[in-house]
């Protein structure tokens, strides 16, 4: 599902992994054994932690931020929390962990801007990336026709239309599971929310979004239009 190539391309200018001085030789990372180096102080196990992960990172600041410069921001300020507070890692996932630095840090900037008259809360970026099935990503997959390009470009208009009217958790939750396809056990480590909250939140959220695209009906499949009670 092709919104942006901007959320999946990490900008070279900033790459992080260079401000913490990393050089990248093509070495697979092992997870483990760079969390607990980088946990005793090594900063060039973290170097490689940063250059393992900066690209997830940084898509996900992407898609809920908007625009590569607020991303950006978000992403180093996100690196820079966890190194600082590496030691507080306690296991489990840790892109998730790392992902949920930057969905707060994100949420603080939505916090900031909310108090800006000039500013909404619903800003969204474009989407990029592959869906789980019912999903968002379905109503790309389905379309067909001799007008598919073009009816797609339309589409896929309409469905970020429809995620910026979105409240930002529940539209957070659609990128975490329906654009980025995380499962939800991870999504539910990324907003520190029980695993119920996590499926009630995107039910919710795909509620939302099928209600409000039935006013672009005709570009949608027919299996995500909606029955006209009036046609009864």
């Amino acid at each position: 599902m092709g919104f942006s190539d901007k959320a999946d391309a990490f900008p070279r200018r900033k790459c992080l992994a260079s401000m913490f001085g990393a050089r990248y030789d093509g070495v697979s990372v092992d997870e483990k054994s760079l969390i607990l180096e980088a946990q005793r102080g090594d900063l060039e196990a973290f170097n490689r932690l940063v250059i393992a992960y900066q690209r997830q990172v940084y898509n996900l600041a992407y898609r809920l931020m908007g625009d590569q410069a607020s991303a950006e921001d978000a992403t180093q300020e996100a690196f820079v929390s966890a190194f600082r507070g590496l030691r507080g890692y306690r296991g489990g996932s840790f892109r998730a962990w790392l992902l949920r630095i930057v969905r707060n840090a994100c949420y603080d900037e939505f916090r900031r801007r909310q108090r800006r008259p000039t500013t909404s809360l619903e800003e969204l970026s474009p989407f990029n990336g592959d869906a789980t099935p019912d999903s968002i990503g379905e109503l790309i997959d389905k379309a067909d026709g001799p007008e598919t390009a073009t009816e797609n470009a339309e589409l896929r208009r309409a469905i970020e239309d429809c995620l910026n009217e979105l409240p930002l958790d529940y539209r957070t939750i659609a990128v975490l599971v329906d654009i980025q396809g995380y499962d939800y056990r991870e999504a539910a480590t990324v907003i520190g929310k029980p695993l119920g909250t996590v499926k009630s939140r995107l039910a919710r959220a795909r509620a939302r979004l099928r209600d409000c695209l039935q006013q672009y009906r005709e570009l949608l499949p027919s299996a995500f239009r909606l029955e006209d009670e009036t046609r009864k």
